[in-house]
């Protein structure tokens, strides 16, 4: 069965492979396709593509983009994507400075507890990188400061710590809205890790449909069977395309591989066959 990962994240975020070393391990993993959904940002597209195009792999322009939606932080995916709609570019643009804001926000408040952290500091050890908290969690990690990642996100990064900063997001709707504007799907990321109960996540599945939503992620790398079933349904009730991807980061998610996410994921390349489809419809 030829199999797609549409879920992928690359050192443009908060990834450990390059966009290039992602085509070559997509090759060798065997799979016909998968999107680089870099978190806010399209800086390795180009890279990926090139990769791509140069060895045979099918490389999806994408993006996951936070949002927040009463108090919760919810992940829009973006796929098929043209990065350079004016709109959209402004958008991300927007995002990649208030992020920056944030993250010498968050420097300054671990420097008071004591922490030899800088945002120069972040960006000479992970070059090229959009920070993220998952960067902060690996600094503190092999600086000594922490025994785990996981121990990182308790003491300091989680969003209840006192050393946390959140950054001004844009909504759920308006995240689908801008896919939209620049010529893509917006996919609802991993619903069953926001833990909202199923009736708020009717609610927001139908808030979005409205608003434009395309798909709702019914394959992922953490969904038991029965998570798998009740995506399902909520994609049939609210005629959504199915996407699947095993959201890998490489070593910053210890035992999350490629395409196969902890060992039984499969997203078969009907999956992507069906998303162009809709695309088609939608921007023919």
């Amino acid at each position: 069965m030829k199999t797609v990962d549409l879920h992928v994240h690359s050192t443009k975020s908060d990834g450990s492979l390059t966009p290039a070393q992602l085509v070559d391990l997509a090759l060798s993993k065997g799979l016909s396709a998968f999107a680089l959904t870099d978190h806010d940002t399209t800086d390795g597209i180009e890279e990926a593509m090139a990769a791509g195009a140069e060895k045979g792999m099918e490389v999806i322009p994408g993006i996951e983009l936070s949002t927040e939606y009463h108090g919760k932080d919810i992940h829009i995916l973006g796929l098929f994507i043209d990065k350079e709609q004016p709109e959209f570019k402004a958008h991300i643009q927007a995002f990649v400075e208030s992020r920056i804001l944030r993250n010498q926000k968050m420097c300054r408040n671990l420097q008071e507890a004591g922490i030899d952290i800088s945002y120069e500091k972040l960006l000479e050890a992970f070059p090229g990188s959009v920070i993220t908290r998952g960067h902060y969690s690996r600094f503190l990690l092999e600086h000594g400061y922490v025994k785990s990642m996981p121990e990182a996100f308790d003491r300091y990064l989680g969003d209840h710590c006192k050393y946390f900063v959140p950054r001004e997001k844009v909504t759920p709707s308006q995240a689908v809205s801008l896919i939209l504007a620049a010529k893509g799907l917006p996919i609802l990321a991993h619903p069953i890790l926001y833990h909202m109960g199923k009736q708020s996540l009717d609610v927001l599945t139908a808030t979005l449909k409205e608003a434009g939503l395309v798909g709702i992620e019914g394959i992922y790398s953490t969904y038991s069977p029965a998570d798998t079933r009740d995506i399902r349904k909520l994609a049939e009730k609210y005629d959504l395309c199915i996407s699947g991807g095993s959201d890998f980061h490489g070593k910053n998610k210890p035992g999350l591989e490629l395409a196969t996410g902890y060992g039984k994921l499969a997203v078969p390349y009907e999956i992507l066959e069906n998303l162009k489809q809709k695309r088609n419809e939608l921007f023919a």
